[in-house]
């Protein structure tokens, strides 16, 4: 196949979900030609070695990557992230009707949605299929989030970013689905229930795998002889990390480290210095090249998210990243997150938010026998490899091209 990518995000972002599809496409002899931006995400400023310019081509993995200029934002400010999101769509707009020409199918990265404007006019007039790949649910990622306006503004934007994502789902011929919730709900906004399947994300192999404990990482998470509950990464607003901090504060069996960093991390800090909470460390951003020697100096691995109707339908990636390296997991999350952890039996799930019921799940976990624990640390890695590894990802992924091509050609 021909395979065109359109994302805003590709490496040396940490956007691993597109870079390991287009490596794994073309490491199978499918032709891949990825359009993104110059990196600037998270910090909101170009990388260093990068100068935007508009013509822009490289070759990684065999990918053929173009780069387009971008405003780059990726702060608080609503006004610079609409600022980036639709500079990418305009410029790669351009671009793309001739990098993207001579191509059987399109793949689109989804958020943000307008990364799909590149792939309409192709598919418009060239009658290339186009395959969405939907990572979050707009417009509830936007309008749960502290950018969005209050009152009469806000529920205008939510009204007009749910027409657009309507016509979205409407205007391509395939969309992934990260979980069977979020499915079921591109369907309710406007998707064709044939068009949808469920294909879940597999995380960074080559960082996140099973590795031996060692004595520097198990010093690094300040390991005194009982069980660690570890939590990796973004400290933001739909983590609400502070039922984690008060549930960990009450069950003093048990050690908690937050690793990373985001909005609510100073919030954090001061609960935990209220609380007076000695079994509670904060350990910040690390290098993705260590997480794989800390998750293996910790027993468990958490998941925290709100009680939003959006999340219900989210896996977060850190579900995949503990799996993959064999690492039991706590989920205090609603929806599909928990329901996999429980029917894998990978772990406990408890309701989102609860301070109370994660307590009792972290008291359960310091009980368990040291059996039972290596036992489900088996089960995730085999979870993993059979479920989400990159592997049986492409294999879906790779299918659903296939069939748009066939579907294409006959009529």
């Amino acid at each position: 196949m021909r395979v065109g990518l359109v994302t805003q995000w590709y490496p040396p972002e940490p956007a691993f979900i597109p870079a390991g599809l287009a490596a794994a496409l073309a490491a199978r002899g499918h032709q891949v030609r990825t359009l993104t931006a110059f990196p600037n995400y998270p910090g909101g400023r170009i990388y260093p070695g990068y100068r935007q310019r508009w013509r822009s081509v490289e070759t990684v993995d065999e990918v053929t990557v173009r780069r387009v200029p971008v405003y780059p934002s990726h702060d608080s400010s609503a006004v610079g992230r609409v600022a980036n999101y639709l500079s990418y769509a305009a410029t790669s707009s351009v671009a793309g009707w001739r990098f993207l020409a001579g191509l059987d199918v399109l793949y689109v990265y989804h958020p943000p949605p307008t990364a799909v404007a590149a792939a309409l006019l192709p598919r418009l007039l060239r009658r290339v299929p186009v395959l969405l790949h939907a990572q979050d649910i707009w417009p509830e990622s936007v309008t749960g989030s502290t950018m969005a306006p209050a009152g009469r503004a806000g529920r205008l934007l939510d009204r007009g970013l749910h027409a657009a994502m309507t016509r979205v789902y409407r205007s391509v011929d395939g969309i992934v689905a990260l979980s069977d919730s979020m499915a079921e709900l591109l369907v309710e906004r406007g998707a064709d229930p044939s068009a949808v399947r469920v294909v879940l994300n597999w995380t960074e192999e080559e960082l996140f795998r099973p590795v031996p404990v060692t004595p520097a990482a198990r010093a690094e998470v300040g390991y005194r002889g009982r069980p660690v509950v570890m939590f990796a990464g973004n400290l933001g607003a739909f983590q609400r990390i502070e039922t984690a901090i008060r549930a960990a504060a009450a069950v003093p069996d048990i050690d908690l480290v937050l690793v990373g960093s985001g909005i609510e991390e100073d919030a954090a800090r001061r609960l935990v210095a209220e609380l007076d909470a000695a079994n509670i460390r904060f350990l910040g951003r690390r290098p993705p090249q260590e997480m794989a020697e800390l998750y293996a100096a910790a027993d468990w691995q958490l998941i925290c998210l709100r009680n939003l109707p959006a999340l219900r339908g989210t896996v977060p990636s850190k579900l995949q990243a503990a799996l993959a390296c064999g690492r039991p997991v706590l989920a205090s999350a609603p929806g599909d997150a928990a329901r996999l952890v429980e029917s894998a039996g990978v772990g406990f799930s408890c309701p989102p938010e609860d301070v109370v019921a994660l307590a009792s799940r972290f008291a359960q976990a310091a009980a368990l026998p040291a059996g039972e624990w290596a036992r489900m640390g088996a089960r995730a890695s085999r979870v993993y490899q059979d479920r989400m590894s990159l592997r049986v990802g492409v294999d879906q992924i790779e299918d659903m091209m296939a069939k748009l091509i066939t579907q294409r050609r006959r009529r």
